[in-house]
């Protein structure tokens, strides 16, 4: 199997996918805009990507391309509705790199609470401001509010309870009950947890749906002076709103992410929330620590193998998960060719969709089961024609799901 690495992978992983028997191309220094001729050019059954910007374009370059993995969490970068389109599966590495982002996370409050650039900056430029910097609040005994509770943010959580912290908390699916159990409290919405909180971290998933979650009521929210840590992803964040509230309510801001950042590692870029006081900004690099890549090298390894083996896509993100079916058709048949070929072609001929389909042998394989689930009710006459039209049809049974 002919494997694409079109960005910067750890050599476990180059490694570990030629031992079970892929072919693979490293192209780590192409650029997002030369992707598409890369593809074309190798033609690969599987493309691993980490940050670069996978668009349609390239997508479509390869008719071998069937997997695109993303050797991360996020899947932002990638085009994934026309991934769906095209048939081709996106996979990504969830959880890999939670701690390595946890890290940074806490590395950013402990930045905005000591601020540990600014003192950095004054040292290198011969200024001693001893009385300037004494000013730091301290995090023990103060609350972190963390939106989104998943592997990161549970991660910060740990981590912030060590140090003292109270943690208070919002997510999709947190109830009172496993809150409880972790030891935090428990928000019914992100407005509460900006309310309660002296710090927030923001740790959901960059969707249409999370599109300026912090947005200028959010901010209002937060207690004046109080500090904003991004890692998620820029879109999730409205800058403008946030540079309004840096300047006039003294929201100190960690950010490890922006909009419209650069899709390659070295770029001119200037983003004018970075340049704002009391902003600390790093390069997008929650998952870069040595720890987490080669995690997730070996998960992209797994996913890879997987596939090889069953066709099918570890931690595959564009399965649907609930199909438009709404029959299914079960044929018990002796397991004998062109018994589906039969079926399929009445179904084809009556116009009905075939949504999914399962065939399940029974022991000895001399019969088996095929569970057909349509998109709409075939006729009485095609099923009466699928009944009798090949002989080595058993018997045909119709199931409304």
């Amino acid at each position: 199997m002919k494997v694409l690495v079109a960005d910067k992978f750890e050599k476990v992983g180059v490694d570990g996918l030629k031992d079970i028997g892929c072919e693979v191309i490293l192209r780590p220094e192409v650029k997002a805009e030369e992707l598409a001729a890369a593809v074309q050019e190798t033609n690969p059954k599987v493309l691993i990507v980490r940050s670069k910007k996978v668009n349609e374009a390239a997508l479509a370059a390869a008719p071998a391309l069937s997997l695109v993995i993303r050797a991360g969490a996020g899947i932002d970068t990638i085009d994934v509705a026309a991934a769906s389109r095209l048939g081709i599966f996106v996979s990504n590495c969830p959880g890999k790199n939670s701690i390595a982002v946890a890290e940074l996370i806490l590395g950013l409050l402990l930045s905005l609470d000591r601020r540990i650039p600014d003192q950095a900056a004054d040292l290198r430029r011969g200024a001693w401001e001893k009385g300037e910097y004494t000013k730091a609040r301290g995090l023990h005994g103060r609350t972190l509010g963390i939106v989104g509770l998943g592997q990161i943010g549970r991660e910060v959580a740990r981590r912030a309870q060590s140090f003292g912290m109270k943690v208070v908390a919002w997510s999709r699916n947190l109830t009172i009950e496993e809150a409880d159990r972790l030891g935090i409290g428990y928000c019914q919405t992100p407005l509460e947890v900006a309310r309660l909180s002296d710090a927030v971290s923001i740790n959901v998933a960059g969707t249409a749906e999370t599109k300026h979650l912090v947005n200028e009521e959010f901010l209002a929210t937060m207690h004046p002076g109080a500090y904003l840590i991004n890692t998620s992803r820029g879109s999730v964040v409205d800058e403008a709103a946030l540079a309004k509230a840096v300047k006039e309510r003294g929201i100190r801001a960690g950010l490890d992410v922006f909009q419209n950042e650069p899709g390659g590692s070295k770029a001119e870029f200037r983003p004018a929330i970075a340049e704002l006081p009391g902003v600390v900004g790093t390069h997008h690099v929650g998952a870069s620590t040595e720890q987490a890549q080669v995690a997730i090298a070996h998960e992209v390894i797994r996913i890879v193998q997987g596939f090889m083996e069953s066709g099918n896509a570890p931690h595959c993100v564009n399965r649907l998960a609930k199909s438009a079916a709404t029959h299914v058709i079960s044929v018990r048949h002796h397991n004998k060719p062109g018994v589906l070929a039969h079926v399929f072609g009445v179904l084809s001929d009556g116009g009905v969709n075939v949504e999914e389909v399962e065939n399940i042998p029974y022991h000895g394989a001399e019969a088996a089961v095929a569970r057909i689930q349509v998109s709409s009710l075939p006729t009485p006459a095609a099923l009466h024609d699928i009944r009798t039209g090949n002989p080595n049809i058993i018997s045909v049974d119709l199931t409304p799901l």
